[in-house]
């Protein structure tokens, strides 16, 4: 039997073009061009922006229209290790991955009609703000806080770094390009979101959909046209396996899988389960699109609540796209590129992609390199880029809003406004500087497939917040010491399952044997993620039941089943009339104001008079502090008209009033997706193609 290096050379010796591929001239120019476009959209809409306020600048005022919305729900969701790490699994298993995106398109949908009526109504800044309205006390709240932010870290910055550095190798990109691109792309990115807030990161967005989805339906146009349709494809992706296969016996890890054109399959299959999928995956997937600040926080900037049900139906048709132009590439690359992307001997796989455990995960920029003439790589790699940019700006701001709105001022209670804005914006740097770093640690620790990697951290530590805003939403009798023991045991839980999948045991690789004992190698980790939901779920309702119903306080449009109720009224003091000092409320109608009034401590103090908290402007300033002002959009001068109609525009929005003939439309639509996901899920499940 050949030596390693025996092999190696003989691989070199037939594709000595595997170290050469990088971008032209031409391709730079579409890619810079795409640079200046974004940071022109930005530019104009910093300008434009709300910055000088809380809620101005994390919120967008929240006078968002569905459209742009709808696209940035859509970026926001679709980053870098989707184009990577999508395309990657299609080339390994086939359409499975694909059920994850048919799975947005219906939770979405339960985002817009169940919860975030509920967020608006209580008038809630951030999901962990939502959880101490709901329940009292502060401990809920910093520990989700605090537990979103270890999760960007370790599934989104670092996805999105991995996925970077794929795109960024030195045999896709001039070597030198490497660090130097990420850097740049990371830094300005950060600077976008400090300046413009959300207003600039949805604007950006918007554009930055039109090129993903154009870009990547161009890609998945051409690349059928060259494997000869579905039809070819469907031909050859069963016989699409390295030639080097013969030099690693008793092995059938090379092999395409059986069921690579079912997306959910039997429930004992090791990859796509159909039973754990729908009932395992599902709460994982529900923490995402109904509880993640990310995710959330766009539709919170909405102008009504018609407005943000229309952005979730936009892009919840979207999500369907991603099985056509991402999955189903990445399979085409295998076809055509089988001894690169399917490579399956260690020294090859290190050789084609600088992994010894698979290079599945270049398979679309492969594709994009192989088939796409000059020029319009370049588009394609712009499209990365956007996907890139578009989740990292999301991934930026909504963590800056998670520290400063929910542990910043708890450490701070008395900050002012102007240290919010700054201390939101210092954040941002620090997660740029994160991201950054990722980079060379990431570069020595990628795997094949990313998406799955990331699906499985997550559903180790997420689904207990599932079963919490569900209940929080929908069982009125959940209070706090049941919510926050449940999600202690369930976070002991999940560490410990975590801890020994990804420290002490491995699942092996092609050749090599599965050491894991019975309870990690027969307990598939989305089975486990319904026993931990489950566990979560009872516990918190055990404890609930024995230690009594919340107070009517915390109940007061703060459920699906309460959220157009009138506020909660407590007996006050005689000098304050009509003030809940502990929940926030005021009762206006003792005051003579005929508006319903829902804003919590926390946001009047975001739209308090500046005025109050800021002694006079020294104009003596130096440059450099009035530049970073201006930057920043931090003002001492106060438009009293203009933060009158804010108060008023947020407590119409909070009362959930929609136009009758709007809110007919929109439930049709819903049926119209609901319907469609079904059928989706249903036909690539058991529709057999005979070619």
């Amino acid at each position: 039997m050949a030596t390693s290096e025996e092999r190696l050379a003989l691989f070199k010796a037939e594709y000595p073009h595997t170290d050469n591929v990088s971008l032209t001239g031409a391709d730079l120019g579409v890619v810079a061009g795409y640079f200046v476009i974004i940071i022109a959209i930005g530019v104009v809409a910093m300008c434009r922006s709300n910055r000088s306020t809380v809620g101005g600048f994390f919120l967008a005022g929240r006078s968002m229209f569905f459209l742009p919305i709808g696209a940035s729900l859509f970026v926001s969701n679709i980053g870098t290790e989707h184009f990577i790490g999508l395309s990657g699994s299609g080339a390994a298993q086939g359409i499975g991955v694909g059920a994850w995106e048919f799975n947005a398109t219906l939770l979405l949908q339960l985002l817009g009609w169940i919860f975030i009526p509920v967020y608006i109504a209580c008038g809630t800044y951030t999901m962990p703000e939502y959880l101490t309205k709901r329940f009292g006390g502060e401990r809920l709240r910093v520990y989700f806080a605090l537990l979103s932010l270890i999760l960007y870290i370790f599934t989104k910055c670092s996805g999105e770094t991995f996925s970077r550095g794929i795109v960024y190798k030195p045999k896709i990109c001039p070597k030198w390009d490497l660090y130097l691109c990420i850097f740049i792309l990371v830094t300005v990115t950060g600077i976008m979101t400090m300046t413009g807030g959300l207003t600039a990161v949805i604007y950006t967005d918007t554009m930055q959909a039109i090129l993903m989805v154009g870009g990547g339906l161009t890609l998945m146009a051409m690349s059928f046209s060259k494997i000869g349709g579905y039809d070819g494809l469907a031909r050859k992706y069963p016989n699409a396996t390295t030639k080097m296969t013969y030099r690693m016996p008793n092995t059938t890890c090379h092999e395409t899988d059986p069921n690579s054109f079912r997306m959910l399959r039997e429930a004992d299959d090791d990859y796509m389960p159909w039973l754990g999928f729908l009932l395992g995956q599902t709460p994982g997937s529900i923490w995402y699109w109904c509880a993640d600040q990310v995710i959330v926080q766009r539709l919170l900037a909405a102008k009504s609540l018609s407005h943000a049900q229309g952005a979730t139906l936009m892009a919840g048709f979207i999500k369907v796209l991603p099985l056509f132009m991402m999955v189903m590439p990445g399979m085409i690359s295998r076809v055509l590129y089988a001894d690169e992307v399917a490579c399956v001997d260690p020294q090859i796989c290190n050789y084609v992609c600088q992994s010894e455990a698979g290079c599945s995960s270049i398979a679309y920029p492969r594709l994009v390199l192989g088939i796409m003439p000059e020029g319009l790589r370049g588009l394609m790699m712009a499209v990365m880029i956007a996907a890139l940019m578009s989740d990292l700006d999301s991934i930026f701001n909504s963590a800056s809003t998670l520290f400063t709105v929910d542990i910043y001022t708890k450490i701070r209670k008395n900050c002012s406004q102007r240290e919010q804005m700054l201390v939101g914006r210092l954040f941002i740097l620090i997660m740029v500087g994160v991201s950054i770093a990722w980079v060379p640690v990431l570069k020595e620790t990628q795997g094949g497939q990313v998406f799955i990697y990331i699906q499985e951290i997550t559903n180790y530590l997420a689904p207990p917040f599932a079963a919490i805003f569900l209940l929080a939403v929908l069982v009125p009798m959940v209070n706090e010491q049941g919510a926050f023991w449940a999600l202690m045991l369930a976070f002991l839980t999940g560490v410990i399952r975590m801890i020994l999948a990804f420290v002490y045991y491995s699942s092996g690789g092609c050749g090599k044997d599965d050491n894991r004992p019975a309870i990690l190698k027969n307990f598939h980790y989305m089975y486990f993620s319904l026993f931990i939901t489950l566990l979560t779920g009872v516990t918190a309702i055990v404890i609930s039941y024995f230690t009594g119903r919340p107070h009517e306080k915390y109940l007061t449009r703060t459920t699906f089943w309460t959220r157009k109720s009138a506020p909660y009224i407590e007996e006050t003091e005689p000098d304050k009339p009509g003030q809940d000092k502990e929940n926030g409320f005021t009762n206006l109608a003792a005051t003579g104001d005929n508006n319903m009034h829902v804003f919590s401590v926390e946001e009047k103090h975001h739209y308090r008079d500046p005025k109050l908290d800021e002694p006079e402007e020294d104009n003596e300033m130096h440059c450099a502090g009035k530049a970073l002002n201006y930057v920043c959009g931090i003002t001492n001068e106060v438009d009293e008209e203009k933060e009158r109609q804010l108060r008023l525009h947020m407590e119409k929005v909070a009362c959930l009033e929609q136009n009758k003939y709007a809110k007919i439309g929109l439930n049709i639509g819903l049926v119209i997706i609901l319907t469609l996901g079904v059928f989706l899920y249903i036909f690539w499940s058991f529709w057999k193609y005979e070619p």
